[in-house]
């Protein structure tokens, strides 16, 4: 990557857009750190209004880890060294994903607030934190990110919503990056169970700053559907439908979710639905 980039005033957007574009993974991470001490230090601009278009395909990944359909991802016993690394791989995938997801959050919507773009950057900048703590981890371990195949549905459902920015905020980070919210207690556990204190360590700094993005996900939810003039409630329910999202399982992580700025009116709703499905399932 060009770093130069970010050595002088530069659009956010626009360098939002180039480090999206970015394949080699250690570049697209110093591009991000790069760019928000850039920000922070009113060395680069915003321009909000320009219409982008990407000069290379996105997001720009490395050749691996080989991206294959969520059943055929292996689960492997935590009782081996191979079995907590694959848990690692998987979780640094996911952090991958997240900064591409937050960098086009910035790139690709123009005509939103300051604050808006801020918000996003402060994502990209904490997620390239977590994937480097766990990539570190995991070379501890004896492997490396791109070691273990993995799946892509954060980034599909990113492309789906790509149209739209109420979607976007609506499903990305309000449904699925609040999965994660979820399931970080169990996967502290296994990992806490299976030895692996820095692991589990490495879990509570992610759920912590995991509820602020996804309370940044409701916030611009919210402030968008105010601006239309519609419902959340009603408005969520036929934007999971009309982009065919993932149904949520249960259990719930619902003093995270109340953290990140779930009402309790949208959790009781999330719960129905579940024990709705559940009623629904064949004895």
């Amino acid at each position: 990557m060009n770093h130069s980039l970010f050595a002088a005033p530069a659009d956010l957007r626009s360098a939002a857009l180039h480090c999206l574009c970015e394949a080699d993974v250690a570049a697209k991470v110093a591009g991000v750190e790069a760019m928000a001490t850039a920000w922070e230090n009113a060395a680069m601009a915003l321009d909000s209004e320009s219409e982008l278009r990407p000069a290379l395909g996105i997001p720009g990944r490395p050749p691996q880890p080989l991206l294959v359909p969520p059943r055929e991802v292996k689960h492997r016993s935590m009782a081996t060294v191979e079995g907590r690394a694959a848990m690692i791989h998987a979780l640094a995938h996911i952090e991958f994903n997240a900064i591409n997801l937050a960098l086009d959050a910035i790139w690709r919507f123009a005509g939103m607030p300051h604050d808006y773009y801020a918000d996003w950057l402060r994502v990209a900048k904490e997620e390239a934190y977590h994937f480097s703590l766990l990539a570190r981890h995991l070379r501890s371990l004896g492997f490396a990110y791109g070691d273990f195949a993995a799946h892509d549905s954060l980034w599909e459902l990113t492309e789906k919503t790509s149209h739209d920015i109420l979607a976007r905020m609506a499903l990305v980070p309000r449904l699925m990056e609040a999965r994660g919210l979820d399931a970080s207690p169990r996967t502290r556990a296994k990992l806490a169970q299976a030895g692996d204190e820095q692991a589990a360590a490495i879990i509570d700094i992610i759920l912590r700053d995991e509820i602020g993005h996804v309370a940044i996900g409701n916030r611009w939810y919210g402030w968008l559907c105010q601006a239309r003039g519609l419902e959340p409630l009603a408005t969520f329910a036929a934007l999971a439908v009309q982009h065919k999202a993932p149904q949520l399982r249960g259990p719930f992580n619902l003093e995270a979710r109340r953290a990140a700025g779930f009402s309790d009116a949208e959790l009781q709703v999330l719960l129905q639905e579940v024990e709705q499905g559940l009623s629904r399932r064949p004895a």
